[in-house]
């Protein structure tokens, strides 16, 4: 009896500690909106990326001494696609509301499955492209919002981040599978991945909109915050994190949980941010979490 009581109790801590991951997520999109404009956008991400990776170089410290070069060829590969994803997420991010950006995002759950399936030249069930057809039609609802209009510019960008997720996702997991007989470190190849981004947004900051000094030095102590809490708790503490729980839970269960992710950005959008939510936006939200969850369950299933 007491061994399923602490069984229960570490299910329990394990489950929170995603759910708070989930959280830090979808408040990461106000976060962004928050602090950042279209032409700061290169600058910010130089600045809440060398926080991010200086925060997981002190804490990988010991670690990072046995890089490899197979974790540095993947760090760097996995980095050049993140800076990518980051690039389209952020600036999309000035250009729509934090809820819209949070539950467009999720579409990445229905992509990846996608996308991998096609690289591995093998097929999905036929119930899987149902989902995705109502999470795709839940899209065209949600950028109707505000009324019949063309979708904005920030809800392209935000769906082309999410595929540009997928697409990272996929080659994450592909080239883990081929290196899987090699002892490689993720925490190690995250660092390298971090690193690499930083050094992309830092050599295309002085070509893009304000440099990163400008920024810096027009940012409030609110923006300072808000752009360490991003690279700090949203980057460091969460992979932290879900490396921790990864290892006492189960893939399905970590899924489930993590994919609250655009539920708590909609919140955070319409409750802090005001963001406005019509019954057409409200229906289309819907529709996006009801496919993008039925997919995963679909796929997971296989």
């Amino acid at each position: 009896m007491t061994a399923t009581l602490d069984r229960v109790a570490r299910h329990g801590i394990v489950d929170l500690a995603l759910v708070a991951v989930a959280i830090v997520w979808g408040s990461s999109y106000l976060a962004a909106k928050d602090v950042v404009d279209p032409d700061g956008v290169v600058a910010f991400l130089v600045i809440r990326f060398a926080v991010a990776a200086i925060g997981l170089a002190i804490v990988l410290a010991p670690r990072l001494r046995r890089l490899a070069r197979s974790e540095a060829c993947l760090g760097v590969l996995f980095g050049l696609v993140l800076s990518a994803v980051l690039l389209l997420e952020t600036l999309g991010i000035t250009m729509t509301s934090a809820s819209n950006a949070g539950i467009i995002i999720s579409m990445t759950i229905v992509m990846t499955p996608l996308l991998d399936r096609w690289v591995r030249g093998t097929s999905l069930r036929s119930t899987f492209y149902g989902a995705m057809a109502i999470a795709v039609c839940g899209v065209a609802l949600l950028t109707q919002n505000g009324g019949l209009a063309a979708p904005r510019v920030g809800d392209l960008l935000i769906l082309l981040a999410a595929a540009a997720r997928a697409g990272h996702v996929t080659l994450i997991a592909r080239l883990s599978e081929r290196s899987s007989q090699v002892n490689v470190d993720s925490a190690r190849i995250t660092a390298v991945q971090l690193c690499t981004a930083l050094t992309v947004f830092a050599v295309l900051s002085p070509f893009t909109g304000h440099g990163v000094v400008a920024i810096a030095s027009q940012m409030t102590v609110r923006g300072w915050l808000l752009t360490i809490y991003l690279g700090v708790a949203c980057t460091v503490a969460a992979f932290l994190i879900q490396m921790w729980a990864v290892r006492r839970s189960s893939p399905a269960r970590v899924s489930l949980l993590l994919g609250t992710e655009p539920l708590w950005a909609a919140a955070f959008g319409v409750i802090l941010a005001g963001d406005s939510l019509t019954i057409v936006g409200f229906v289309g939200a819907a529709m996006v979490l009801v496919g993008t969850n039925w997919g995963r369950t679909v796929e997971a299933a296989g």
